[in-house]
């Protein structure tokens, strides 16, 4: 049987990959044969480019604020300039914000989730369609949040920015969705990372919290990189402008 999922000759571009989900697709993505671009604030994306290597496989780490259009912009022209092209892109960049009340929400604490969580990923398509568009096509994947799609308390501007990506996903798979160039998002539920190790390590916090979820359990980063893998593939070609929810099974609960 062919490997429906071989990226051989493709170019990844990832944002947020120096832990959590965007490490754990950037290997998948390499495993799978493809040349991967890591954009990150955080320096240990050095750290997944070496295991990638180690592993055989080829990446890049690009230093990228996805709030910054110049950082954006520079991330894409370097993908394109060491590799020749842009395949596929998974905009996975994103910060939790402080548990707060609306109310009690700084400007400037709102202001910092979105201008990561949204606006980043604004940027972040801004850039890789403007390359797609001239390359004749690709594939890009957001990652949204069970957030996008319920609410949560004290969680206003999360909630706020991951509804917005899934409009921006929506409205950016229709502007282009006759010129080669498919948009999705993923919604996940809870996942064991750093970012989440705060939740996990309260326990009473976290036990109402899976309470909620019918697995009983956190997500590893793992469960999420499978369906970025199909969604950018060509298994899924007729796929655009859809949001899927990996939670096990919060949502419908």
């Amino acid at each position: 049987m062919p490997n429906l999922l071989d990226y051989t000759d493709k170019v990844v571009l990832i944002t947020g990959g120096a832990t959590g989900i965007g490490q754990a697709t950037a290997k998948a993505f390499a495993g799978q044969g493809a040349k991967v671009v890591i954009g990150d604030v955080n320096e240990g994306a050095t750290e997944t480019v070496a295991q990638i290597k180690r592993a055989g496989g080829e990446a890049l780490f690009v230093r990228t604020d996805v709030s910054d259009p110049a950082s954006v912009e520079a991330l894409v022209k370097a993908t394109v300039d060491t590799y020749g092209r842009l395949d596929c892109a998974f905009n996975n960049a994103g910060i939790l914000p402080t548990a707060t009340p609306l109310a009690e929400m700084s400007v400037a604490d709102f202001d910092k989730v979105i201008s990561i969580d949204l606006r980043g990923v604004f940027l972040c398509l801004k850039y890789q369609i403007s390359h797609m568009l001239t390359a004749g096509g690709g594939s890009i994947v957001n990652t949204a949040s069970v957030a996008g799609l319920i609410a949560g308390r004290n969680t206003s501007s999360y909630v706020a920015a991951k509804h917005g990506v899934i409009g921006l996903t929506k409205a950016a798979a229709l502007d282009y969705a006759t010129q080669g160039i498919r948009v999705n998002a993923i919604a996940p539920g809870l996942v064991a990372t750093a970012m989440t190790k705060g939740w996990l390590e309260d326990a009473d916090f976290s036990r109402r919290l899976l309470q909620t979820i019918p697995l009983a359990r956190p997500a590893e980063p793992e469960e999420m990189s499978g369906m970025v893998l199909f969604l950018s593939s060509s298994q899924a070609s007729f796929i655009t402008g859809q949001t899927f929810t990996v939670d096990g099974g919060q949502v419908p609960r």
